[in-house]
């Protein structure tokens, strides 16, 4: 594989990351547009820094299986300026079907529910990013981009690319962006994304752009009338970074362990979160039926 050097646009963003947080508590305290509470943004910012480390422990490895996949590539796409074109669009799909995927199966959703699992919406909410993203297998679904024959680093820099924009949306101090919200993912879109209310629960799954959502279905606007409640559905009430990283996945083992057969361990595995054989615990889309059927049989 001929050696490619593109900049970790993270890397640079950092000083930026600071910079923006800063300046959205002062227009929080301001405007009252922007929430923070310190043990929240502490507990945010010790996930970052764990993602960070946990993808220096082991981002050899799926950089090693990109470039094996990448030398059994269908062809080459060389790097002129139409390359940067598709891989912007080839992986915000990717990342489309990664995201939704993560709410969809409880497996990948253990390794992204840290994510929702703040009660406030800020800058560094953006920050705080799972520990166990290589344990999950999420990583895979950029695989097939190395076998369509786009080079690792190129894949890479625009997934970079791609988690730096996606900084700037964690925030409540931006409405909203007029003809911009049709294309784009907005601040706007993504507090839907993270609400808790059951019309938004699962929606708006797009990283850079919003067309996804619209294609396939899973788009919701923010409703002015109903504003957005954040966290999970079962808040946690520790801003302990272990627990937050780690408790779906006890979760998870305590589910299967006492389960029989084999059939409802995998489902309790893999299934939607929420799901159980009983119907004691609702999935997401059990939850709007059950609302449905209230509405049409009050």
């Amino acid at each position: 594989m001929p050696p490619i050097h593109l900049p970790d646009p993270v890397q640079y963003a950092i000083p930026g990351f600071v910079a923006l947080i800063i300046l959205e508590m002062l227009i929080g305290k301001l405007r009252h547009k922007a929430e923070y509470e310190i043990r929240d943004t502490i507990a945010s910012l010790l996930m970052g820094f764990g993602n960070l480390l946990t993808k220096l422990l082991t981002g050899f490895i799926t950089l090693a299986v990109s470039v094996w996949v990448y030398q059994y590539r269908l062809w080459t796409v060389p790097f002129a300026w139409w390359a940067f074109v598709l891989i912007f669009f080839a992986e915000d799909l990717c990342y489309y079907w990664f995201h939704r995927i993560s709410h969809e199966s409880r497996w990948l959703w253990a390794a992204h529910v840290n994510h929702h699992s703040s009660q406030h919406y800020n800058l560094s909410t953006a920050l705080r990013q799972t520990w166990t993203g290589f344990l999950s297998g999420g990583w895979l679904l950029w695989l097939p981009l190395a076998f369509l024959g786009f080079h690792p680093a190129l894949i890479a820099f625009q997934a970079g690319i791609s988690l730096v924009y996606q900084f700037w949306i964690h925030t409540e101090a931006i409405d909203r962006l007029g003809p911009l919200e049709w294309i784009l993912n907005t601040p706007s879109h993504h507090r839907v994304h993270h609400a808790t209310n059951l019309n938004y629960l699962d929606k708006n799954y797009g990283g850079i752009l919003i067309l996804w959502d619209r294609i396939f279905g899973t788009f919701e606007a923010e409703d002015p009338n109903e504003p957005c409640e954040y966290g999970i559905l079962k808040p946690l009430a520790t801003f302990n970074p272990f627990q937050i990283a780690f408790h779906e996945w006890f979760a998870i083992l305590q589910d299967a362990l006492k389960s029989n057969p084999l059939s409802v361990r995998l489902r309790y595995l893999f299934g939607r979160p929420g799901w159980s054989p009983d119907g004691s615990t609702l999935t997401v889309p059990q939850m709007r039926a059950a609302q449905q059927q209230k509405q049409n049989n009050p």
